[in-house]
């Protein structure tokens, strides 16, 4: 896709000076204050600034960040391109994670609502947004995998799932680089943080990770690839070592896995000052060892710290990087720019859209990302019925549309309280400050969560609970012997163990964007049905991280995330998840009937040539409500060189079925589906029998049994 432009970008580096080469490779920052601006058009005459990412610090995303200025990227840009001697543009890029001025659900939220086309409709929408801003690049989609809920930065990927993991990536890079990268409502995207960040040790940022490349391949790796595959135009690498060393100076990681194996052709940028982390993170001994180690490793950009701009001159010279290596890397940076059409419309355009149809879009998935997790029959609400609202989250805003929004505003983003105003049953809700105050009521309903400074970077906790006043609030509320709802409005999985027998029902709001309360109100009041299921296993207590559901079996009887003598793991606590993977609850009831496959046995060399096992399930909805219902398709490789999940999610579907009515599902299971990744970065469908399970979570014990034949 990018190699396409090389002959004309081999002809601008013939005529480039070899200052000239290594200016495309900085990125700075967006400027403070007049001096700063000043002296950033002057390098940009100059010929040194190949990057300007639109932000003022490294914490962006906890932070108030300054607002884009239009003008002066357009002022910074005609000096690049009218006032330098090369000509070429700048690329402005700005962490544009889950919406621009109309905020979406946090993608850890989007990841729940299992709709591809959905995901990548927000992103599509966002991209014009960011566009219409003079943004070109986009720092997302974040696809790193964690299992780490107590990680601050959880809330910007797509959970645990390798799968999910990979669809997420390939609706993001799609929604934002559209038809065609180049057209003007079309933002460059990239994958994020490459590679294992999510794996920090503890979920405390930016430490340690120990990752091996069997695992690399078949857990961290698939997202990127598949956002490879979907034509991502930048990848940007991790803070993070992997057994050892940092990702910043891997060449191993980037060279020869991304670059090589994988195949991609965009460019890679640093995370801010990465590279000269290294210094600190003790495998260089100063910033000039830093550059030379990091433009060795495949990184091209260097986010910020312009330790490329001020010793990559004098490492050529002293013939301890080859100039070849820089021309390389500013070849794979003007391929994004000649993608983008740069060259010819380098300056911001104006996009048209309508911020209705995107406040819209933004409550569809909203709706489709609330997870259900518990119902004793109070949901959905009575129209008729009293119902008590009280809790510290019914009149918050800004927690409502999450960590790293730069561009979005709280003040368009209602509160529950102002949500249930508008809804027509408003004559039947208490708004109450005190217990006393429910006395009357029928039901009570609690407004839940954990505040977003708690989320995003640099933001880990050790502690997965509610506050310990809301923990009061919950037990008091238990006193009234009311039936009782709590909506939890969080960026991350909480253990919520001992609230559970508390509430007669949850609904999991997630930090959900501007549209957030509205579409929980919805659900409420059932004018919209649950579909959301968890993209991320929900843990008893914090003792139980790390756990996830794609986890290999135990030599000994003690797999007791599948129910096998859960009690064997730990004495205090049962080992199984207070809520699977891919659980979720509906106000109806789906019976899952007639799982068939058209063949049981296929050989290798079949599947190789393209045959699969066609597999079908039927599902019938029984209860009164038309709903959609998320099938999921998981794999068990019962015996092989290397050992497999107990369970694999490697397809799924979500559909609307009528009541009363029954739908059919249909999947095909071939050779991509069936195979693994050998260390060596290989990949292998080794023969023999699978099992292949198909329902409504990770637990389903819906099988059957296929065959490969060698």
């Amino acid at each position: 896709m990018f190699a396409q432009f090389d002959k004309q970008i081999d002809e601008i580096i013939s005529k480039m000076t070899l200052k000239e080469k290594i200016g495309q490779l900085n990125q700075e920052k967006a400027p403070s204050g007049k001096e700063e601006y000043e002296n950033l058009l002057e390098m940009a005459k100059r010929g040194e600034v190949g990057s300007v990412l639109w932000a003022s610090s490294a914490y962006a995303g906890a932070g108030n960040e300054p607002g884009i200025n239009v003008e002066l990227m357009d002022e910074l840009q005609k000096c690049a391109v009218e006032n330098s001697r090369c000509k070429i543009p700048v690329i402005f890029g700005r962490d544009v994670i889950h919406g621009h001025k109309t905020v979406y659900p946090i993608p850890l939220a989007m990841a729940c609502s299992f709709n591809n086309d959905l995901v990548e409709k927000c992103y599509r929408a966002t991209a014009k947004e960011a566009a219409n801003d003079g943004i070109q690049w986009s720092f997302a989609p974040m696809i790193d995998l964690s299992r780490d809920p107590r990680w601050g930065r959880i809330i910007e990927g797509p959970g645990e799932d390798p799968f999910v993991g990979a669809s997420f990536a390939k609706s993001a890079v799609k929604g934002f680089m559209g038809e065609k990268l180049s057209d003007k409502d079309s933002v460059v995207a990239c994958a994020k943080h490459y590679i294992g960040y999510g794996a920090s040790e503890g979920g405390r940022d930016y430490h340690r990770t120990e990752i091996s490349d069997y695992t690399l391949y078949n857990f961290y790796l698939p997202a990127f690839r598949a956002a490879v595959n979907a034509g991502v135009g930048t990848v940007m690498s991790s803070f993070n070592d992997i057994s050892g060393q940092p990702i910043s100076s891997s060449v191993h990681h980037i060279r020869e896995i991304l670059k090589e194996k994988v195949g991609f052709e965009g460019f890679v940028v640093s995370d801010w000052d990465a590279v000269i982390q290294l210094v600190k993170q003790g495998v260089a001994r100063d910033e000039k060892d830093c550059a030379e180690l990091s433009l060795k490793a495949g990184i091209d950009l260097d986010m910020k710290d312009r330790a490329y701009l001020t010793y990559l001159e004098e490492l050529v010279k002293e013939g301890i990087v080859s100039e070849e290596l820089i021309n390389d890397s500013v070849k794979r940076i003007l391929r994004v720019k000649f993608a983008k059409n740069l060259f010819e419309n380098p300056y911001r355009n104006q996009v048209s859209y309508d911020r209705k149809e995107h406040f819209a879009l933004a409550r569809e998935i909203a709706e489709e990302t609330a997870v259900l997790l518990k119902n004793d029959n109070v949901l959905p609400l009575s129209k008729t019925q009293k119902i008590g609202v009280i809790g510290p989250f019914l009149k918050e805003k800004r927690d409502l549309i999450g960590s790293w929004t730069l561009d979005g505003k709280a003040e368009e983003t209602p509160s529950l309280y102002e949500a249930l105003l508008n809804r027509p049953e408003k004559e039947n809700i208490v708004f109450a400050d005190s217990l006393e105050e429910l006395s009357g009521v029928d039901t009570v309903l609690l407004a839940l969560g954990e505040v977003h400074t708690n989320t995003g970077e640099a933001n880990a906790v050790a502690k997965l609970t509610l506050t310990d006043d809301q923990i009061e609030l919950v037990n008091r509320v238990k006193s009234l012997k009311k039936k009782t709802i709590a909506v939890i409005f969080s960026g991350r999985p909480l253990a919520i163990t001992r609230q559970i027998p508390c509430l007669d029902g949850i609904l999991y709001a997630w930090h959900s964007g501007n549209e957030t309360a509205p579409a929980i109100c919805n659900l409420l009041f059932g004018d919209k049905v649950p579909s959301g299921k968890l993209a991320m296993t929900f843990p008893r207590t914090v003792g139980h991280i790390p756990m996830y559901y794609n986890v290999t079996p135990s030599g000994r009887p003690v797999d007791g995330y599948y129910g096998e003598n859960p009690e064997n793991c730990y004495n205090d606590i049962p080992a199984s998840p207070l809520y699977p993977f891919g659980f979720g609850l509906s106000y109806t009831e789906f019976s899952y009937e007639d799982i068939k496959c058209d063949n049981k046995e296929l050989s290798l060399d079949e599947l190789k040539n393209g045959k699969k096992f066609n597999i079908s399930v039927k599902v019938n909805n029984k209860g009164d409500y038309s709903a959609k219902e998320t099938v999921q398709l998981y794999i068990r490789d019962l015996i092989c060189l290397n050992m497999r999940p107990l369970r694999e999610l490697k397809a799924y579907q979500k559909k609307e079925i009528q009541k009363g009515c029954d739908e059919t599902f249909e999947f095909s299971v071939g050779y991509e589906e069936l195979g693994y990744y050998y260390s060596d970065g290989s990949f292998h469908v080794e023969p023999g029998e699978f099992e292949i399970y198909v329902g409504d979570n990770c637990l389903t014990e819906n099988k059957i049994v296929i065959n490969v034949k060698a």
